[in-house]
């Protein structure tokens, strides 16, 4: 009985130590999945955290982007409505412009030499100073400009100089097909009639004006002969005169032009500070007449370009000298004809260009929604399911304010244009290869 009770504790005894050292065991092991699953949960909290705060102020920095962009872009529509009130006024006026002087021609064409001063007062000057704050001024070198102040000259100092008058009124009238001289730009620079646009208009009527007053004054103006003693006992121009007067006035402007530019501020233009309508032309790689002075020896490419320019002034005078001088008719025709092609480039300038930049700012509002949709995407991914998802509603509130004002992107024209500059006409205001066209 003793030695079974003592086989009975040692079996009880060893299994009570066994069941012991398991549930030591089981209870560590216990502790450590929980103290690891404690670990987990705590790492998933703060995982979880720091992903909604990196998602907050995410959140936070593209809401105070797009608000600063709106802002930003509010404050250019603000300013761009400043812009548009100004090109409302210079339609209104570019309108009522063309229908006063239309008026005057029919009941007061006696009155039509004084509208011109009174404009040109303003707008050659205006021109000048503009043009030299943007390092243009070589372009009011050009013949358009001598013209127009010979026409003031003859009109208030010199109406009686029967030379003068011959002068202008052939190199007016041949300029409205000749290279760099006074009406160039409306067919040959295409000048435009687009009423909005200041310099635009100045252009066309620094080319329009006044050969508009010379044939008036010959044809339209009753007791001409009075206002203008140049006029009496000349029914017919002899053509030897008016081809030898009016050669000299170009020869004289021919020769300051070479003197003045060409000699004394050579290196200014070599160094493209400076551009002239000659320097234009022979950049120009689609025109005639860059190619004509690309072909030829560059040492001898000004004097061939202003021996071309002179032989084509004498031939574009025969029509003057032998046709309007004599009918009216054949002038009213010309000059309708003229006005006619800046009308047509001035409707190519507003269905053209202005289409193309409502294409680029449909393409600008289609990137901005992409960019925007992308975000959206990046952000939705790094922070789960359930996060708030960003609208691109956000950044097309005012869908017009995503694009260019129109008014900076008329600034900025000025500075592109592919250097669409205006010889004659002046610079053009630069954006791409159509509005350069439209000059």
């Amino acid at each position: 009985m003793l030695s079974g009770l003592t086989l009975l504790d040692t079996v009880e005894t060893f299994f009570d130590a066994r069941i012991d050292l398991l549930e030591r065991q089981l209870k560590k092991q216990r502790e450590r999945l929980k103290s690891r699953a404690s670990s987990l949960a705590k790492e998933r909290r703060e995982k979880l955290k720091t992903s909604a705060e990196d998602y907050d102020r995410e959140f936070r920095k593209y809401k105070l982007k797009v608000s600063a962009r709106l802002n930003r872009l509010g404050e250019a529509w603000q300013s761009a409505r400043v812009v548009r009130t100004k090109e409302k006024f210079l339609f209104f006026y570019g309108v009522m412009n063309v229908f006063a002087t239309a008026l005057l021609f029919g009941l007061a064409p006696e009155w039509i030499h004084i509208v011109y001063t009174v404009q040109a007062l303003y707008m050659i000057p205006q021109r000048f100073f503009s043009y030299s704050a943007k390092g243009w001024g070589y372009f009011l070198a050009d013949l358009c400009y001598f013209i127009n102040i010979l026409t003031l000259v003859f009109v208030w100092i010199a109406p009686w100089s029967r030379q003068l008058f011959i002068a202008v009124y052939c190199t007016a009238h041949d300029a409205k097909l000749q290279i760099g001289s006074l009406a160039t730009a409306v067919i040959t620079w295409r000048n435009s009639l687009v009423f909005h646009d200041h310099d635009k208009m100045v252009s066309l009527f620094i080319h329009m004006y006044p050969p508009l007053v010379l044939t008036v004054a010959r044809h339209f103006y009753t007791g001409a002969e009075e206002r203008f003693p140049a006029l009496r006992g000349m029914p017919r121009l002899n053509p030897i005169s008016a081809l030898l007067y009016s050669a000299f006035f170009h020869l004289l402007w021919q020769g300051l032009y070479w003197r003045l530019l060409l000699v004394r501020r050579r290196e200014k233009i070599k160094s493209g500070v400076r551009i002239t309508s000659f320097q234009y032309l022979l950049k120009d790689k689609h025109g005639p007449i860059g190619k004509m002075l690309r072909a030829v020896n560059p040492n001898r490419a000004e004097f061939y370009f202003m021996m071309g320019q002179f032989g084509y002034s004498v031939v574009t005078e025969l029509p003057a000298i032998f046709l309007l001088y004599d009918s009216p008719r054949w002038s009213i025709a010309f000059m309708i004809t003229i006005f006619a092609a800046s009308a047509w480039n001035g409707g190519g300038y507003y269905i053209e260009v202005f289409g193309r930049k409502f294409e680029r700012e449909l393409e600008a509002l289609r990137k901005e929604l992409a960019a925007t949709q992308h975000l959206d995407d990046a952000m939705d991914e790094g922070s789960g399911k359930n996060a708030p998802k960003i609208s691109p509603k956000v950044v097309i509130t005012q869908p017009d304010l995503l694009m260019d004002d129109p008014a900076m992107v008329g600034a900025r024209q000025q500075k592109e244009d592919g250097l669409g500059l205006n010889p004659g006409n002046g610079p053009a205001v630069q954006v791409d290869e159509e509005s350069r066209k439209d000059r």
